[in-house]
């Protein structure tokens, strides 16, 4: 069965980032997106800029409750070790623990 390239780069084909908490912030190249973060450990993020989605209303994020309604901050969230998450970030700043984040654009 052949590949859908859409699909590849839509679902982190184009790379990844490694970062923990001794990281700076990371922010994907020109034109991309974090489309998935796969925690390594147990996680958090910065409570100011730690999880910045493309829309804050489009993913959950530390700066808005996400998509729909009725949603939280995941500021305090611990994000257990093995979880991956789907979206797409701009930004991402962890307070503890560490991750892969996915490029996409």
């Amino acid at each position: 069965m052949g590949r859908n390239l859409i699909e590849d780069i839509a679902f982190g084909a184009q790379g990844s980032t490694y970062a923990d908490a001794s990281s700076n912030a990371i922010t994907p190249p020109t034109g991309n997106v974090y489309v998935a973060i796969q925690m390594l450990t147990d996680t958090t993020f910065d409570s100011a800029n730690g999880l910045v989605a493309e829309s804050a209303t489009g993913s959950i994020n530390t700066e808005g409750v996400g998509a729909g309604t009725g949603g939280k901050v995941v500021d305090s969230v611990i994000f257990t070790a093995g979880t991956t998450i789907y979206g797409r970030w701009t930004e991402i700043d962890i307070t503890t623990g560490s991750v892969i984040a996915y490029l996409g654009n």
